[in-house]
C-alpha cells in the first residue's frame, strides 16, 4: 500500500479496536510540507469527514469516493496554509460545511496570500464556517469527538478526541511538537496545551499533522519536549 495513503489498523488495544471496527481511518499525506489529511469514514452510517485537507484535492476526493460514504464536513485543527490548501475545491465539489475555531480566522482568510510565500496556489476559502469551541462535540456517524482548544502553535488550534484516539494537528508529533516561532504562536500557551495532551489516557493514539502517528505513552517516555510536563496524580 502507498505509504502516503494508508489505512490505520486497530492495533491491540481493545478500546481502539472497538472504535475502529466501524470507523475507518485513512492517512493521506499531501503537499510540499507533507501534511497529514485524515479521512474518517463510518461504515454503519456511510458518513465521512475530512480533517485538515491541505493539498492535492483530487487525490483526497478520490479517496472519499472510494469509501462509498457521503462526505459530511471538513474539520480543521487550525488554518495554517498546509492544512487548508484543498478546502475550497473540496467544498465546491461536495458542498459540505467547514468547521474552524474563530481564533484562527486570520490565517483562514489570509491563506491565498500566505500560500504564495510557500509556492502554494490556494483558492479563496469558503467565507461561511461553523465555529468550533472548547467542549463542543462533533460526530461522524455514531462516533462523537470532543473539541479541545489547544493554542500555542496557532491561536485557534484544536484537537478532536474520542476514547483512545486524538487527532492532534500540529500540537504533538512523534518525538517533537509544533513550532512556536510563527506569527501569533505562543510558547506559554503551547506548554499548557502539552500538559492537556499529557493528561490524556496513556494508551491514546495520536494522529498527527505531520509524520507518523504516535501515542501519549510513547511521547511521555521519549519526547524531549514533554520532559517535566506534569500529569495528574495516579494517571
Amino acid at each position: 500500500m502507498d505509504e502516503n495513503n494508508k489505512a490505520v489498523d486497530s492495533g491491540t488495544n481493545p478500546v481502539q479496536g472497538r472504535l475502529l471496527m466501524s470507523l475507518n481511518i485513512e492517512q493521506l499525506t499531501v503537499g510540499p510540507l507533507q501534511e497529514n489529511c485524515w479521512l474518517l469514514s463510518e461504515l454503519s452510517s456511510l458518513e465521512a469527514v475530512l480533517v485538515d485537507p491541505g493539498d492535492e484535492p483530487e487525490r483526497i476526493l478520490e479517496a472519499v469516493r472510494k469509501t462509498g460514504c457521503s462526505l459530511k464536513a471538513v474539520w480543521l485543527t487550525h488554518a495554517h496554509v498546509d492544512h487548508v490548501g484543498a478546502v475550497a475545491p473540496i467544498v465546491r465539489a461536495m458542498d459540505v460545511p467547514v468547521y474552524l475555531h474563530p481564533a484562527d480566522r486570520f490565517f483562514y482568510d489570509g491563506a491565498p496570500t500566505m500560500g504564495r510565500l510557500y509556492g502554494m496556489d490556494i483558492e479563496t476559502l469558503p467565507a461561511e464556517t461553523v465555529d468550533l469551541s472548547e467542549g463542543m462535540r462533533v460526530n461522524v456517524g455514531a462516533f462523537h469527538f470532543e473539541v479541545i482548544h489547544l493554542p500555542g502553535h496557532a491561536p485557534g488550534h484544536v484537537a478532536f478526541v474520542n476514547d483512545g484516539l486524538c487527532i492532534s494537528g500540529d500540537v504533538l508529533f512523534a518525538g517533537s511538537i509544533g513550532r512556536t516561532d510563527l506569527p501569533l504562536s505562543d510558547p506559554r500557551a503551547m506548554h499548557a496545551s502539552l500538559q492537556r495532551m499529557a493528561a490524556l489516557p496513556r494508551q491514546t493514539r495520536v494522529l498527527t499533522g505531520h509524520g507518523p502517528e504516535t501515542s501519549v505513552e510513547r511521547e511521555l517516555a521519549g519526547n524531549p519536549f514533554l520532559r517535566g510536563i506534569a500529569r495528574p496524580v495516579g494517571a
